[in-house]
Parts: structure tokens; C-alpha cells; sequence
């Protein structure tokens, strides 16, 4: 049997990983953040506190409940001491297969026998990144969407050799953290990444062809089809060298559907890589707000 889930450590200070100890926090487990770089944890740490006085601010977090989850974050550049005590450890590393493979390899080495084991991957195979743990049997996908605090799915994968008490103790885990838990196989690109990278492929090819210009596909899914965020929107928010990424991988073991648009390329090997640089498909001003009328190409 498992142990309860209380000590959580979170591997990556990015987007993805300070919003993952975000809610991990908030939901009441002691979290460790880990990063190599110390300049990316403070970025993370104010991040978190910025973003849980907002949800305070808005009436969403209780005022308490947000300092209380402050104090059970804590940050660490030592990879050893943040997996140590952890009963669960989720990787939120780039999106490299290689980098994952490393990762876990070496937090096999120091983490506790009985601990359970997540990466974030979006789309990459996660059957064979848990068998670089040694313990494929205690490994699962937690995929999580950005903003993570916001966002309210969790996809959760299951590998080749994933337990079914994995699965039930991290769809627990993702639901004490105010997800809904949707599970599903091993597979490239999962549910949610195979079909929104067909969706936003397209779009870059039609804009690619003149079919319309970006912020008018955009206002037309969002009204026409009710999502939330145009294809441009949603890929200047998750990167588009992540989105492009994603396309080669699923490309590769999918075929030709999912080839890249050449102007997706093309933004990338000129740095527009999204919000993060304050230039992708639109460009952002320092708060990180689209700047209207910035879509040309």
C-alpha cells in the first residue's frame, strides 16, 4: 500500500512547475519547489505569492488559507534534500524526453523506496520515462494545464506498467488540489495535446495561406466554436517552441498529420517563442498584455 500523500516535491521553477507547488500548497501538502537555478525560484516564489494574493483579492482563496500554503513552500537548488522525504515527486522539466530520462535517473537514486513518481509531459511517452525511475510500477502522468492554478483538468496517464493504486492515490491527489481528474493511456499526445495541436497547426497554416488574418481566426473559434481562447491566443500562452515541440514529437510517431506548419517554424527560428518573450503570434507589453493590433506577420 501506498503512503498518504503529505510531502510533495515539485523538480522545475518554471510556468508549469511554480504552478503545480502553487496548488499543491494550496491543497495542503508541504511542497518543495527545486531548480538549479536560484534566480528562477525567487521569480517563482514571488509568482506563487502574487498570484495567491490575487485569487484573495478576487474572493477565490481565503486570506489564511493563502499564508498558510506560503509557509509550506519551500525552495531548494539541491536536488538530494528536496526529493528526500518527498512522498510524490512531479517533474516539470522542459519538454525533452532526454531531459526527463536524466532527471528521474537520478532522482531514483535519492528519493524514498516507496515513493510515487509524476512527470508533466504533455505529450511525450510516458511508459518510457518511467522505466529510467526503476519504478515504472509507481509512475504515472500528471498533466497539468496552464495557468495551473486556474485550469481545472488534470489529465492523468497511465503507463504500460502503472498501477491501479497509482492511479487511484494521484487522481486523489489531483482532486484534493481542486482538479477534475480524467484518465486515460499512454499515448502520444494524450487526449488533450493531439487534438489542440491539430487545432492550432491548422490555424497556422490558414494564416499562413491568407485565409484570414490572427485575431480574427481567433475571435471566430472563440465565437464560433465557445472555446475560451483562439488557436493564437493559446499558443503564444503555452510557447510556441513548446507547441512546435510537441508537433515534431507527435509527427514522428503519428505521421504526416501532424507535420508543422512552415510558419510556425519560421516564428520560432526568429525568436517569437510567445508571451514569455513578449513576442509570438501578437506581441505583449511588459505586464504581459497583448498589444492590440500587433498580428502581423
Amino acid at each position: 500500500m501506498a503512503r498518504p500523500i503529505e510531502r510533495i516535491a515539485v523538480l522545475g521553477a518554471g510556468t508549469m512547475g511554480r504552478g503545480i507547488a502553487h496548488v499543491a500548497a494550496l491543497a495542503g501538502y508541504e511542497t518543495a519547489l527545486y531548480d538549479v537555478d536560484p534566480q528562477a525560484l525567487a521569480r517563482a516564489e514571488e509568482a506563487i505569492h502574487r498570484n495567491l494574493d490575487k485569487g484573495v483579492a478576487v474572493g477565490k482563496v481565503d486570506a489564511a488559507e493563502a499564508e498558510a500554503a506560503k509557509g509550506r513552500l519551500a525552495l531548494d537548488t539541491d536536488l538530494g534534500a528536496s526529493v528526500a522525504e518527498a512522498d510524490l515527486v512531479i517533474e516539470a522539466a522542459p519538454e525533452s524526453i532526454a531531459v526527463k530520462v536524466e532527471l528521474f535517473r537520478s532522482v531514483g537514486f535519492h528519493a524514498r523506496h516507496d515513493a510515487l513518481f509524476a512527470t508533466n509531459t504533455s505529450a511525450l511517452s510516458v511508459t518510457e520515462i518511467a522505466a529510467a525511475s526503476g519504478r515504472p510500477e509507481r509512475f504515472a502522468g500528471m498533466h497539468f494545464f496552464n495557468p495551473v492554478h486556474l485550469m481545472k483538468l488534470l489529465e492523468l496517464v497511465r503507463g504500460l506498467e502503472t498501477s491501479a493504486e497509482t492511479v487511484a492515490v494521484l487522481a486523489a491527489v489531483g482532486e484534493r488540489m481542486g482538479k477534475e481528474v480524467v484518465v486515460v493511456a499512454d499515448s502520444p499526445g494524450f487526449a488533450t495535446s493531439r487534438i489542440n495541436a491539430l487545432i492550432g497547426n491548422e490555424a497556422f497554416r490558414m494564416l499562413e495561406q491568407g485565409v484570414a488574418g490572427a485575431e480574427e481566426i481567433d475571435r471566430a473559434i472563440r465565437l464560433g466554436l465557445n472555446h475560451p481562447m483562439g488557436p493564437f491566443e493559446m499558443a503564444d500562452l503555452v510557447g510556441l517552441d513548446v507547441r512546435l515541440s510537441i508537433l515534431e514529437h507527435l509527427a514522428s510517431t503519428l505521421g504526416e498529420t501532424f507535420r508543422p506548419a512552415n510558419l510556425m517554424r519560421r516564428y520560432v527560428q526568429a525568436g517569437r517563442l510567445g508571451r514569455k518573450v513578449g513576442r509570438g503570434v501578437y506581441e505583449y507589453d511588459a505586464e504581459g498584455r497583448r498589444i492590440p493590433g500587433s498580428d502581423r506577420p
